[in-house]
């Protein structure tokens, strides 16, 4: 059985990095571990929130990700194991590892951005208007002359 390690935390990034794996075809089953990446709370917050309230917003939180991606994966008969992600990611992962046998990991999560650094999207069949577009977002129309 193939088994992958997926880490995520956005259901849409996920579906959209897992594609080639669902398209029909290949190794079937797998086994799907998914390591739900929950959004990590402010130093500020947790000074007025509860370590037992911070655990409940966490599981929540997996069960709302887990939901939206479990029932596609297992669409095509596929097992779902879900897991919530812990700190040391890689270590977690070779613990998967040992518990489920070899396994190929796959980091799904949606890109963070790097604050002060421009990041141009790129609009579908834009062309030249799309880096017109992102030229003039970063220096304005002096940047064209």
């Amino acid at each position: 059985m193939d088994t992958l390690i997926v880490y995520v935390d956005d259901a849409g990034h996920a579906l959209d990095v897992l594609q080639p794996w669902l398209v029909a075809g290949g190794q079937r089953p797998r086994r799907w571990i998914l390591v739900a990446c929950a959004p990590r709370v402010t130093q500020h917050v947790s000074k007025w929130v509860t370590h037992r309230a911070r655990e409940s917003w966490r599981g929540k939180w997996v069960d709302k990700l887990t939901g939206q991606l479990t029932p596609r994966l297992q669409a095509m008969g596929d097992e779902v194991i879900t897991c919530v992600g812990k700190n040391n990611l890689p270590t977690q992962a070779e613990d998967l590892q040992r518990l489920h046998g070899p396994a190929r990991v796959i980091d799904a999560r949606r890109p963070k951005a790097v604050v002060g650094q421009f990041q141009p999207r790129a609009l579908p069949g834009a062309g030249l208007l799309g880096l017109w577009l992102a030229l003039v977002s970063v220096g304005g129309l002096n940047a064209l002359e």
